[in-house]
């Protein structure tokens, strides 16, 4: 049976198929179809898909209920999947290893689970795994590869900080960036800002205090095939600023809760005209304040600081919320 669907090409899929998972568009009665170098994503509703997609008809398979873990269960657990892991945050024992074992034996494709054992700790941001299942004796149970929109990124929970949650996010500014800007990602992680916008024409430099982190970013960079096009340190990024004085078009600054702290080394890496996307984590009644106020200290005589966007990414904690403020520096004469 012909159903309407986008058809698109197969590296531009997985974009194309978040973009509209988050219209909610995706008929899931049917499967995707791949087929000739391109993607047949069915839609609910044709006349709401963006103009600048095709739509067309297409004899699709309708698609077989998958088994998902509430199903075993009998409630909705919380969990994140990471490429091939699953990620569970669970602080009753019994409960957890309930959880993992309806998500082995569910139709999810797992090769391990793991249990936050502790918090976000040290200035690399690492934390604590249990290991609840390892279907894989292999391979490491913690490191996994992540696809997102269209890229590829080989990452450890066990080595690095990464959050699949923040995709969306992440391509939001990159779809900002424009060919030939010089970017400076000033907490690269494994480079989910700085290998796309490497992508997207960019000349990048990436920094991040973990060595581990970097040693990814830059097996990363050659995956998606950026790597000429990134520089890579491995420090405290304050210390490259008389390397990269008034260099950057792009700033991102994702380190929330102490990234309003590197304001003037942001300062100091702004050319005449620089975006700065600064992250924070603050409290609700007033979450842009600080980032504000930090950015203009900064700035001074030296720059004109002009607020683009203040937007709210996610509850963070109760009354708590991870934002992102957007600016511009302008050098005044």
């Amino acid at each position: 049976m012909d159903r309407p669907c986008v058809v698109v090409a197969r590296e531009s899929g997985e974009a194309t198929r978040q973009r509209l998972a988050e219209a909610d568009l995706i008929d899931r009665e049917f499967g995707i179809e791949v087929a000739d170098g391109n993607l047949y994503i069915p839609v609910t509703d044709p006349d709401a898909v963006p103009e600048d997609l095709l739509v067309t008809p297409r004899d699709v398979p309708a698609r077989t209920p998958q088994r998902t873990p509430a199903d075993l269960l009998g409630y909705e657990p919380t969990y994140e999947r990471l490429g091939d892991v699953v990620l569970v945050d669970e602080d009753d024992p019994e409960r957890a290893d309930e959880i993992a074992e309806a998500v082995v034996e569910s139709d999810i494709p797992v090769r391990s689970v793991l249990n936050r054992d502790s918090k976000v700790k040290g200035e690399t941001r690492v934390r604590d795994w249990e290991v609840l299942a390892d279907e894989d004796g292999d391979r490491s149970p913690t490191e996994t590869v992540h696809r997102e929109y269209g890229h590829e990124f080989l990452v450890d929970v066990d080595e690095v900080y990464f959050s699949p949650r923040l995709a969306t996010e992440r391509n939001r500014v990159v779809e900002q960036v424009a060919p030939g800007e010089h970017a400076l990602d000033m907490f690269a992680g494994v480079g989910p800002y700085a290998v796309p916008m490497a992508s997207a024409g960019a000349e990048v430099v990436a920094c991040d205090i973990n060595p581990d982190a970097i040693a990814y970013l830059e097996e990363n960079a050659e995956r998606n095939g950026v790597a000429d096009r990134i520089t890579t340190r491995v420090g405290d990024v304050r210390a490259l600023t008389d390397e990269y004085a008034d260099w950057a078009d792009r700033l991102v600054m994702n380190l929330p809760h102490t990234a309003a702290e590197f304001a003037d080394a942001a300062v100091a890496f702004a050319g005449e005209s620089c975006v700065v996307h600064l992250y924070d984590i603050q409290h609700e009644d007033d979450p842009f304040e600080r980032a504000t106020t930090a950015l203009e200290d900064a700035a001074g005589d030296e720059y004109a600081v002009t607020v683009l966007e203040e937007r709210v990414v996610r509850s963070y904690a109760p009354h708590e919320l991870n934002v992102c403020l957007d600016a511009r520096l302008d050098r005044i004469d």
